[in-house]
């Protein structure tokens, strides 16, 4: 019996990245000899156990056949006589077939560490095409070591076309699809993992509602970009550059939604997109059972950001209205990530990457002069009822509306 270090864990040593999570695989034991001392059993598809005293994951070496459409279609060899060479063949990509002994040797049968030092993203094998699950891990990491000059290899990418071609991607489970796009959204430029997924062909299966805005027009004055899809991508990547909320990277990708329905005689002009976009994302997150905070701070961005690129020519209760419609009042936290989404859009054009925000300065003073209002003075003052309400309201309008000639005054 003998224990590897497998996958990522040597991958991004070799990168001198941070280890996350440690990955074993076992050669030369089975079920049963892993059971008799002391491991925990936790795979059904296939072997895979936890130690004893560190929890950490250890599989046993294992072949597979593909036996069905879908990235779950296989079925799973694993005994004393499969090789270390064996299980690593099945790997996704070369960078993830390495293995360490546990002396620190290195094996490295395809290649990987060859790979690492040419950063290229390449298959292990033709095998690859079997998973489809493949064509999003492969964007993932061609997004996650982006910034570390990664490409993926011609032939690697001529699979993954193949793959978008052939029907598999449909047999993805929306939660597994939603694993890989969360996992996106915490990593190095998420927008690369888009741009990666419509190279290939696989954009318009998985996230249909993303690949029509591309060849959308905007108006070239406020777009020097005029692509929606384009400018899609870079709202993500401005979004990512200011926030890891994945909530707020989210909402930036789905802020423009709406402009695949306008009308084709309208074009260039997308008037009301942002309401139109909200029916498009409520579907995308019902379908991908997106996270309701994602969701809901999506449809915010989308039925408001243009409220909020307009802020200084809104009435003093147009804004109290806007709050009111977020509830930034219970939910505080909102207003900051709303704003971020919108300060990306600004950015999210091409020749304006750098571009400050003033409407993010002016609306954090109107809502804390709103929110500084005193209810017990309303009080005080003997009203009751609805008609507290009624003031608070009022009275919050009012305190905007001194802010707002304070800077006219200026």
């Amino acid at each position: 019996m003998k224990i590897y270090l497998v996958g990522g864990a040597v991958r991004d040593k070799l990168l001198g990245q941070a280890i996350k999570d440690k990955d074993f695989v076992v050669v030369g034991s089975s079920v049963e000899e892993m059971l008799a001392q002391g491991y925990q059993q936790v795979g059904k598809d296939f072997p895979v156990f936890l130690h004893p005293k560190t929890q950490q994951e250890y599989a046993l070496a294992r072949t597979e056949r593909k036996t069905a459409m879908g990235y779950q279609g296989f079925a799973c060899y694993a005994a004393k006589d499969v090789s270390l060479e064996q299980d690593l063949l099945r790997r996704d990509l070369t960078v993830n077939a390495i293995a360490e002994d546990e002396s620190g040797n290195l094996v490295d049968p395809y290649g990987g560490q060859h790979d690492i030092e040419q950063k290229i993203l390449r298959h292990v094998s033709d095998a690859f095409i079997e998973d489809p699950l493949r064509v999003l891990r492969v964007a993932r990491f061609a997004a996650r070591f982006h910034h570390l000059g990664f490409k993926i290899a011609p032939e690697t990418q001529t699979l993954m076309q193949q793959i978008a071609e052939s029907g598999e991607l449909e047999h993805l489970t929306p939660e597994r699809v939603w694993q890989e796009l969360d996992k996106v959204l915490s990593g190095n430029n998420p927008e690369v993992f888009f741009q990666t997924l419509r190279d290939c062909g696989a954009l318009k299966v998985i996230f249909a509602e993303i690949d029509v805005l591309f060849g959308i027009p905007q108006p070239e004055k406020w777009h020097p970009e005029i692509d929606t899809g384009v400018h899609t991508l870079l709202v993500l990547a401005a979004a990512s550059l200011l926030s890891a909320d994945k909530a707020v990277r989210f909402a930036s990708l789905t802020h423009d939604l709406g402009k695949a329905l306008s009308p084709k005689e309208t074009l260039p002009k997308h008037h009301g997109h942002g309401q139109k976009g909200v029916p498009v994302i409520k579907r995308l997150c019902q379908r991908l059972r997106v996270p309701n905070e994602y969701r809901d701070l999506a449809i915010l961005v989308s039925d408001q950001h243009q409220n909020i690129h307009n802020a200084f020519e809104l009435k003093a209760e147009t804004i109290i209205k806007v709050f009111d419609k977020a509830d930034f009042w219970r939910k505080p936290q909102r207003l900051q990530q709303m704003l971020i989404c919108c300060h990306a859009d600004m950015r999210g054009r091409t020749g304006f990457e750098q571009a400050e925000y003033p409407q993010q300065a002016y609306l954090e003073s109107c809502f804390e002069a709103a929110s500084n209002v005193d209810v017990k003075q309303i009080i005080l003052d003997g009203f009751k009822g609805a008609e507290i309400k009624q003031q608070l309201h009022q009275k919050r309008i009012e305190v905007v509306q001194a802010l707002k000639q304070q800077i006219r005054n200026i």
